[in-house]
């Protein structure tokens, strides 16, 4: 007769997915110790699906979770026992990582294993070929080839096999300097949170082999970037910073002349305007992705040589370009700092960036530093608005990606819009789009300024500036401001329309309004849906990550009729609160 306990929320199933009760008392509980090892696949109302996936196990085994944390989650919350085949699964998946280890032999490489079985499956892998030199005389281990670190770790990966790297890395020139914090009489009212000090305590692992690459996952707001400076301040070496846009290499500059002792000679910028390498230099993604023409060589990537960097930031990791990627495979001799809000890629690269900038080391949930009060309580509300009939009949006849499109520039969003800014009369609001036009037409309904991709930088400078020191109140902004933009004065973000069901997107733009408020530190994040709509579709999609961060959507779309509203979506931001959406 099989056990069942049916106080308990969760079922694990054989085929290595876990369905989670929302309404039990457990709920919060069961889904952090999930998170450890398991990927949200869907949030519906009642049930949330998880995930156990090979690539989820090893982050887990390298951030520490051993494999017998995790048959002790299933067992202990499980409905029903645990399939035999998943606790294989996870035997065997969630010991392989540590089973492979890159080693330093003298002045070679060589990967090391116990398993006589793992070493001739690798000898005899075609996709190794090339890459692979002798091996041991026991049969224990094999050398690489020069210059091949980063090719095998990806390949093996690949082949099921994540590799642990080892052989540690060169140390490039020195760089000494201070954090603020250290310095007596310095006025600079700066100090490196707990979490902060914890995270760049986990990636310098004491200067261990282990220590010096590997990705910490923070929220927006959570001071990624101050992270970023404690790991350098701990290593005091030459540093490459590389970041998705011009006003996120401004930031990070800015950063580093503030919270440091780093003065401005130190610090090169190398973008499309300037290029500076000095001993901190900052660079955009897009500058090394540079080149004349598909066949033609990329320019910049003459930057990796150009100094012997003992530390390669790559800020916003989840947005890492392909090209870049391979740059970093042959980077494998320099410590490697991956930042991010989520580890999240549309390209589904995610094993690239395990392999080739380092484990998962840290990652912060969400609630946690908002019930810390480190960022501020969002509630969020899915507001799901009706076609007019007009555009109902285009949408019939239009194809998928007309559809989505119709859908997104929905008309009656306007009115929506309208009607939440008067629900907020004196908080900074930002107004999100995808679809340019629709943004102008905001931009002239409430003659407030709109900043895309072509606003010149000074503009972007100068409407920054004027939103945090309050006297702009409304900004209209396009994708642009979805990585790296500082706004910490933003408490209201209205998505009008996004990128088809990108969950790393849903991420960003939440985490513009993050930033910590003061003594009422609550935000709100308003995301307009057209019903009954393939936009409504890849909504849920989109809001997968921050289910998995523990914030709940409510879902509101009793105020519409064909001809307008039925009350007043003014009374929003105090339903939010009340209901603890």
């Amino acid at each position: 007769m099989i056990a069942l306990r049916p106080e308990n929320p969760l079922i694990a199933q054989s085929d290595r997915t876990l369905l989670l009760e929302v309404a039990n008392p457990a709920f919060e509980q069961v889904r952090d110790e999930l998170a450890r090892f398991a990927e949200l696949v869907k949030s519906p109302e009642h049930i949330h699906t998880y995930r156990v996936t090979p690539l989820s196990l090893w982050n887990a085994s390298a951030s520490g979770v051993s494999c017998e944390d995790m048959l002790e989650t299933l067992d202990h919350w499980s409905k029903y026992p645990v399939p035999q085949n998943l606790i294989q699964e996870i035997q065997d998946h969630g010991t392989r990582y540590g089973k492979l280890k890159l080693v330093r032999k003298g002045d070679r490489l060589a990967l090391e294993m116990e398993d006589r079985g793992l070493f001739w499956e690798i000898e005899n892998q075609k996709s190794l070929q090339g890459l692979l030199a002798e091996p041991y005389p026991d049969q224990r281990g094999v050398y690489l080839l020069d210059g091949k670190r980063g090719e095998v770790k990806l390949q093996l990966i690949r082949l099921g096999h994540p590799v642990q790297d080892m052989a540690g890395y060169k140390d490039g020139d020195a760089l000494p300097f201070q954090l603020a914090e250290n310095l007596a009489g310095s006025g600079k009212p700066f100090r490196l949170r707990a979490y902060q000090k914890a995270a760049a305590d986990v990636f310098h692992a004491g200067g261990g082999p282990e220590g010096g690459a590997g990705v910490l996952v923070l929220p927006c707001g959570a001071g990624k970037t101050v992270i970023g400076i404690g790991c350098m301040q701990r290593l005091q070496t030459h540093t490459l910073v590389l970041t998705t846009n011009v006003t996120a290499v401004k930031q990070w500059k800015q950063e580093l002349l503030d919270k440091t002792t780093l003065t401005d000679d130190q610090i090169g910028l190398y973008t499309g305007d300037t290029k500076e390498i000095k001993p901190v230099t900052i660079a955009t993604y897009q500058i090394l992705t540079y080149r004349k023409s598909k066949e033609a060589p990329f320019e910049h990537f003459k930057l990796f040589a150009a100094a012997n960097w003992g530390l390669v930031i790559h800020d916003e990791v989840h947005m890492l370009p392909a090209p870049v990627f391979r740059a970093v495979a042959e980077l494998q001799a320099k410590r490697r700092l991956g930042l991010t809000a989520t580890l999240v890629r549309e390209d589904g690269k995610e094993e690239d960036v395990f392999s080739l900038i380092g484990p998962k080391r840290v990652d912060v949930p969400w609630k946690v530093l908002e019930k810390d009060g480190f960022i501020a309580t969002a509630h969020c509300l899915e507001i799901r608005v009706p076609l007019p009939t007009d555009e109902r009949m285009e949408y019939a006849v239009a194809n998928q990606r007309q559809r989505f499109r119709i859908a997104s520039e929905n008309s009656m969003k306007l009115m929506v819009v309208d009607e939440l800014l008067k629900g907020h009369p004196n908080d900074p609001v930002l107004v999100i789009g995808q679809y340019l036009e629709q943004l102008r037409i905001l931009g002239a309904r409430l003659n407030a300024p709109v900043l895309t991709g072509q606003t010149p930088e000074k503009e972007r400078e100068r409407l920054y500036a004027e939103f945090k020191s309050g006297q702009l109140k409304v900004l209209i902004v396009s994708k642009v401001a979805n990585f790296a933009i500082d706004l910490p004065d933003a408490s209201v973000a209205i998505q009008v329309s996004g990128t088809f069901g990108s969950r790393q997107e849903e991420a960003q733009r939440l985490g513009r309004i993050l930033r910590p408020k003061g003594d009422r530190n609550v935000s709100y994040f308003y995301s307009l849906i057209s019903r009954d709509t393939t936009e409504q579709e890849f909504a849920r999609n989109r809001q997968l990550f921050l289910t998995e961060q523990g914030y709940r959507y409510l879902i509101e779309s009793r105020y519409f009729q064909e001809s307008g509203l039925l009350s007043e979506p003014s009374v929003w931001p105090q339903l939010l609160e009340e209901t603890g959406g």
